[in-house]
C-alpha cells in the first residue's frame, strides 16, 4: 500500500505533534536533508510516531532531534514549522501559557491580523483599556470569590437557622477576612492597574482609587455633596469613577512632567497631581455620582410600585450598570425598609438575576467561541464564582471587555427578573449575595420560584448572547480556525481514500517497467583518499541509508570534485552541501563533512553555480580540512542517491584507496 501524501503544513504539524508538542520544541532549523530541533524533554519525543509520518525518511534523537525529509522539501517543512510557532529559523519558540497563566494575561488585545481588519473607535479603545485594567485581577477575583461564596452560603444558612451561629460564625469571620482583602480594596487595585494602562504612576493611581473609600472621614462631620448638601457616601462614583479619575491623572501628570523643572519634578508633580485630581474626585466625580443616585431613587420607587414582570425586567437589566457606577448603594435602605415592614425584601431576588444573565452569557460565549483558548480559560475560571453570586470576574474579565455580551447579559438578567416579578412574593429574609448562595435566605419556602428565575436568567443570557452578543472579530477568528481544521481533515480523508488506486497504478508502472531498458550511470570518487560504503559513515542518518544508498570519501586534500555528470540544482546557503541531477533522472546529494551545517559555511568555498553543468572532472568546492578537524567534525565527503525509486540496481565497487574521478559505484536507472 502506498503511503499517504501530506502537504508541507500537515507534515510540519505532525512533526510538532510527535516531537512532544510545540511546547517541547525549543528551536527549529534545517540543513540540506533534515529538520533539526532542539527539544526540551527527549522523553516526550515519539520516535516511532515520527518515523511513521508519510514523508519522513528517518529519525535521529541525539543532542538534537533530527527528522530526515530530504533535499528540496526540508526547507519548506522547517519554514512551515517556524511559521506555525511565530518565530524565525533558529529562534527560540516561547512556551505556551498554561490555563492558570493565561487567566492573568491580557485577553482584550486581538492578534495583529485581526486588528488590521478592524476600524478603531473610541468605544473599542475604552473596552480594550477596561480589559487591560481588570484581566490581571481575575485570578484574585476567582480565589477571593470562591472564598466569599462559601462564606455567603454559610452566613445565609446561619441566618436561616439551618446552622448554629455560635459554632459557625467564627469560621465565617475568618473566611470574610480572606475575602475582604480583595473586594474591600478593589478601588485601590483598580487605580493601580488603570495607572499602568494609562501610563501614570501606579502608586498615585492606587491613592486616587482609595479616595472613594473616604478613609479618615469623621462620620459626625462628613464631607458634603456640593450639589445636594448631603453627606458623601463611601464608594460613590464606583469603579468607573476611579478609572475616569486615573485617566485624568495620566493626562495631568504628562503635562506636569513637561513643564516642571527636573530638579523639583519628583516633589512638585505628585503633590499637584494628588491635590488637583483628588479634590476633583471628592468634590466633582463623587457628588455627580451621588446626584445621579438620588435621582434614581424616585425612578426605582416608581418601578417597584408598578410591579410585576415589567418592574422585574427593568431592575434585573439595570442592576449591573448601577454596580459599575457605585449606585447600587442607594438600594440598601430600600432592602432594610422592606425587611422591617414585611419580613423580607422582594427586591433582592430580582436584582440577583443580573448575575444569572452574566452566567448565561458566559456559557454562550464558551459554546460559540470554544476554539478561543484564552477566552475559554477565562470563562472556566470565572463561571463557578459567578454561579455562587460573585459576578466581578465575569463582568470585568469576560463580558464587559467584549462589549456586546455585557448588554445581552443585562437582557438575560432582565428576563430572570421579569420571571421573579411575575411570580410575586419571592423575597429574601436578609441582605446577602446572589446566585445559588441566596437560596437559604428565600422566605416562606418560595425557593423553587427563585430557582426558576435563575434558570430563566441563565437561559435569557445564553440565548440573547448566542444570537446577538458574539463579537464579530472573535467569531471570524474562530471560523477561520475551524475552516483550516476542516480543510486539513478533508485533505487527510481524500488522501486516505487513495491507497488502493495508488497501489494499482504502481503495480501497472512496475509491470511496464519490467520490460523497459536500463541505463548505467557511473558515480565517481569526489576526492583522492579512502572510499567507503555509506553504511560506515559516522552519521547515523546516512549510515542507516535513511536518505538513500551511496558512499563517502575520506579525502587526503581539500579539492572536491563532482561525483557524477549532471547539472547543479541546489547549493545550500551554508555551502556544506549541494545537489546534482543527472540526465538519467538520478538526484545526487554531495554532503561535505558531518554536522557541518553548524559551521555556517566557514570551511567551504563553492566553485560552481546553480544551473551549471558539471562532470567528474569539475572541481565543485575547496574545503579547509584542518578547520573541519579543529572543529571536531568528521571530514567524510558523502555522496547519496536521494531518489532511490529511480534506481533499479546499485553496485559499489570493491575499492578502498581511490583518486578523484575514479569510478566507485554503478547505478542502473530505468529508461
Amino acid at each position: 500500500m502506498a503511503k499517504e501524501t501530506l502537504t508541507v503544513e500537515e507534515l510540519a504539524e505532525k512533526i510538532f505533534q510527535e516531537a512532544g508538542g510545540m511546547d517541547n520544541v525549543e528551536t527549529v532549523n534545517h540543513c540540506m536533508t533534515r529538520v533539526r530541533m532542539t527539544v526540551r524533554d527527549h522523553d516526550k519525543v515519539d520516535q516511532q510516531g515520527l518515523k511513521e509520518i508519510p514523508g519522513v525518511m528517518g529519525v535521529v534523537n541525539d543532542e538534537q532531534l533530527q527528522v530526515i525529509i530530504g533535499p528540496g522539501k526540508v526547507n519548506k517543512v522547517a519554514n512551515a514549522m517556524v511559521a506555525k510557532a511565530g518565530v524565525d529559523l533558529g529562534q527560540e519558540i516561547p512556551q505556551q501559557k498554561s490555563g492558570k497563566e493565561a487567566l492573568s494575561e491580557k485577553t482584550a488585545e486581538m492578534k495583529a491580523a485581526q486588528k488590521a481588519k478592524q476600524k478603531s473607535s473610541p468605544l473599542k479603545s475604552l473596552l480594550k483599556d477596561i480589559s487591560n485594567i481588570f484581566v490581571p485581577m481575575i485570578p484574585a477575583f476567582v480565589g477571593a470569590g470562591l472564598v466569599a461564596g462559601i462564606a455567603s452560603v454559610l452566613t445565609n444558612m446561619i441566618t436561616a437557622g439551618r446552622l448554629d451561629g455560635d459554632t459557625w460564625n467564627y469560621y465565617v469571620m475568618i473566611l470574610n477576612v480572606l475575602r475582604n482583602g480583595m473586594f474591600t480594596y478593589l478601588a485601590i487595585f483598580t487605580g493601580v492597574n488603570a495607572a499602568q494602562v494609562f501610563k501614570a504612576n501606579p502608586t498615585l493611581g492606587g491613592v486616587i482609587g482609595s479616595i472613594i473609600l473616604l478613609t479618615g472621614m469623621n462620620p459626625e462631620a462628613p464631607i458634603q455633596n456640593l450639589f445636594t448638601g448631603e453627606a458623601l457616601a463611601a464608594n460613590q462614583g464606583g469603579i468607573i469613577g476611579v478609572i475616569f479619575a486615573v485617566w485624568l491623572l495620566a493626562k495631568l501628570e504628562a503635562v506636569l512632567h513637561r513643564v516642571i523643572p527636573e530638579a523639583i519634578d519628583i516633589i512638585v508633580t505628585p503633590t499637584l497631581c494628588l491635590l488637583i485630581i483628588g479634590l476633583t474626585e471628592i468634590f466633582l466625580i463623587m457628588p455627580l455620582a451621588g446626584l445621579i443616585s438620588d435621582s434614581l431613587v424616585g425612578s426605582i420607587t416608581w418601578v417597584l410600585n408598578v410591579g410585576g414582570a415589567f418592574s422585574g425586567f427593568v431592575l434585573g437589566a439595570a442592576f449591573l450598570p448601577m454596580v459599575m457606577f457605585g449606585l447600587h448603594q442607594i438600594l440598601t435602605p430600600i432592602h432594610i425598609q422592606m425587611i422591617e415592614a414585611t419580613g423580607s425584601t422582594q427586591l433582592l431576588p430580582i436584582l440577583a438575576m443580573a448575575g444569572a444573565g452574566q452566567v448565561g452569557a458566559a456559557l454562550a460565549l464558551w459554546v460559540r467561541l470554544r476554539k478561543d483558548k484564552e477566552l475559554s480559560e477565562m470563562i472556566k475560571g470565572a463561571l463557578p464564582v459567578g454561579i455562587l453570586g460573585i459576578g466581578e470576574p465575569l463582568i470585568y474579565g469576560v463580558t464587559l471587555p467584549l462589549g456586546r455580551p455585557f448588554i445581552t447579559a443585562c437582557i438575560g438578567g432582565g428576563i430572570g427578573g421579569a420571571v421573579i416579578g411575575a411570580l410575586t412574593n419571592i423575597g429574601a429574609t436578609a441582605i446577602g449575595p446572589s446566585g445559588l448562595a441566596l437560596i437559604p435566605l428565600i422566605a416562606n419556602g418560595r425557593w423553587m420560584g427563585y430557582i426558576f428565575g435563575l434558570l430563566a436568567g441563565y437561559a435569557g443570557g445564553f440565548v440573547a448572547t448566542y444570537f446577538f452578543g458574539i463579537p464579530k472579530d472573535r467569531l471570524e477568528a474562530v471560523k477561520e480556525s475551524e475552516a483550516e481544521e476542516a480543510k486539513s481533515a478533508a485533505t487527510v480523508t481524500s488522501v486516505q481514500s487513495q491507497p488502493k488506486e495508488t497501489s494499482e497504478t504502481a503495480a501497472k508502472e512496475t509491470a511496464a517497467n519490467s520490460s523497459a531498458t536500463t541505463i548505467d550511470t557511473p558515480l565517481y570518487a569526489v576526492a583522492t583518499g579512502t572510499t567507503k560504503s555509506i553504511s560506515a559513515s559516522s552519521d547515523p542518518v546516512f549510515s542507516q541509508k535513511m536518505m538513500g544508498d551511496g558512499y563517502f570519501v575520506l579525502p587526503d586534500n581539500g579539492a572536491i570534485f563532482a561525483p557524477v555528470a549532471g547539472t547543479i540544482t541546489t547549493i545550500f546557503p551554508t555551502k556544506h552541501a549541494l545537489g546534482i541531477k543527472t540526465a538519467s533522472g538520478l538526484e545526487i546529494l554531495l554532503h561535505m563533512g558531518v554536522d557541518t551545517v553548524e559551521l555556517q559555511g566557514a570551511p567551504f568555498e563553492i566553485l560552481v553555480e546553480e544551473g551549471q553543468a558539471v562532470t567528474p572532472a569539475t572541481q565543485v568546492a575547496q574545503v579547509d580540512l584542518a578547520q573541519l578537524t579543529a572543529k571536531g567534525k568528521a571530514t567524510e565527503m558523502l555522496v547519496i542517491i536521494t531518489n532511490m525509486d529511480q534506481a533499479a540496481n546499485v553496485e559499489l565497487l570493491p575499492i578502498a584507496e581511490t583518486k578523484a574521478g575514479q569510478a566507485v559505484m554503478h547505478v542502473a536507472t530505468i529508461k
